[in-house]
């Protein structure tokens, strides 16, 4: 919503630049391959053994850059596999050992031999119809008086002027479809590369178990530490209340007799009293699970937030169905908290909130036209929200460049509960 303009011809000019780093990047990752293939058959004579080490180190290297590349220019996230042994208690005979029997460096090693052939090819389409494109429209109208009967380009035999005039044409065509491609192409070379540069099913599995081991203890953490903040709030709060509400009214039934204008008093006390404490049961309880999700759902409870802040917030829902009570109340406050960052913290005047479900996920991104530079390490609001989604193997993804705007996105895997349609 609040993304600086930019104009498709230049995206795809990027595009075109990124291409041509992919095709470069291939060449280097062939040579490392070599490398590393070079240090393997070395290991029986000896020299291979201190070898291999820093070249599977520089291979790695390499294929990290580009897993981060593909979440920079197509948005794909590629985890990545363990990280390679590097014990240096150990000797080189053993490291190289350990990196032998690592399954992510045969993987970054089948990588290597594949990505220039596949993916350097891939990638090497849309350069060659741009640079074979500028051949037709740039140079073919100044040279081709120079050359014999022979000068064809493409399917076109280039010898008179209007033969020359469709050389041009097709040369811009061709431009352009290297221009449109390139974009499309990068996003084909992601999905090519990517069985290979994620991390390994068994690697995967074991940091699935850990996090959710982590995420397990945490939340354990969290539910007791909601407890308590339960209790602390209900022994401060309603139960002082009501205890001072009940010796009010002993004391009014006691003078109701003898001094009914003072009892009369004492009975207003304990209206405002019990006005007090149901304000206090309604905070704790909206705190708890707010009861404008539970009766009008998640859309028009983050449309209540919206009303409630001072910022000018536009709240768009696509929810093709009801969600369950505890995932919309995690999304409610994560909501609620990046709300309140941007209200406190960015400077910003307008606040775009976009909740969606796509492929089992709920999506909720919160975007302002502040000034930037969020950083997730500072404070405890963005923490707080991470770990309440960690408790559904959720995700955060903060996107804050200095000058703006900031981005938060909030991921929650889940099933609808209903197929009711909501949406605005």
């Amino acid at each position: 919503m609040f993304d600086n303009p930019r104009t498709g011809a230049s995206r795809a000019c990027v595009a075109v630049g990124r291409c041509q780093l992919a095709s470069l990047h291939a060449l280097a990752v062939s040579a490392m391959g070599s490398l590393v293939v070079l240090a393997l058959l070395l290991v029986p004579v000896g020299v291979g053994f201190r070898l291999l080490p820093p070249a599977a180190r520089a291979l790695r290297v390499l294929s990290d850059r580009s897993r981060s590349r593909a979440e920079r220019w197509t948005g794909v996230r590629i985890g990545p596999p363990e990280p390679l042994p590097v014990d240096r208690a150990l000797n080189a005979r053993k490291r190289s050992g350990a990196i032998i029997a690592d399954e992510g460096f045969w993987r970054d090693l089948a990588w290597a031999w594949l990505e220039p052939v596949i993916g350097g090819l891939l990638v090497a389409v849309p350069l060659a119809l741009i640079e074979y494109g500028a051949f037709g429209a740039l140079v073919q109208p100044f040279i081709w008086r120079l050359i014999n009967d022979g000068n064809w380009y493409a399917f076109i035999p280039v010898h008179s002027t209007a033969t020359m005039c469709g050389a041009l044409v097709l040369g811009l065509a061709f431009m352009a479809v290297g221009l449109l491609a390139a974009p499309a192409v990068l996003r084909l070379h992601t999905r090519v590369s990517r069985p290979l540069l994620s991390a390994p099913r068994s690697s995967r599995l074991a940091q699935r178990v850990e996090r959710l081991t982590d995420t397990r203890a945490r939340a354990l953490d969290a539910q007791a530490a909601e407890l308590r903040r339960i209790e602390r709030d209900l022994h401060d709060g309603a139960q002082a209340r009501l205890v001072a509400l009940g010796m009010t009214l002993d004391r009014a039934t006691r003078l109701m007799e003898t001094d009914p204008a003072a009892a009369r008093e004492l009975l207003l006390d304990v209206r405002r009293t019990s006005e007090g404490a149901l304000q206090d049961l309604r905070e704790l309880v909206h705190g708890i699970h707010p009861p404008v999700l539970a009766d009008r759902g998640l859309g028009d409870a983050v449309r209540s937030l919206a009303l409630d802040s001072f910022l000018d917030v536009h709240v768009e829902t696509r929810l093709p169905g009801k969600l369950p009570a505890s995932v919309e109340s995690a999304a409610y406050f994560a909501v609620s908290e990046a709300l309140a960052n941007a209200a406190k913290h960015s400077g910003a005047r307008e606040v775009g909130v976009a909740l969606t479900y796509e492929n089992g996920s709920l999506r909720a991104t919160v975007t302002d036209d502040g000034h930037g530079g969020a950083d997730p390490s500072r404070g405890t609001g963005l923490a707080g929200v991470r770990q309440r989604l960690d408790t559904f193997d959720g995700t955060l993804d903060l996107h804050s460049p200095q000058g703006g705007p900031t981005t938060v996105t909030m991921e929650i895997p889940c099933a609808l509960s209903s197929p009711k349609t909501s949406s605005s």
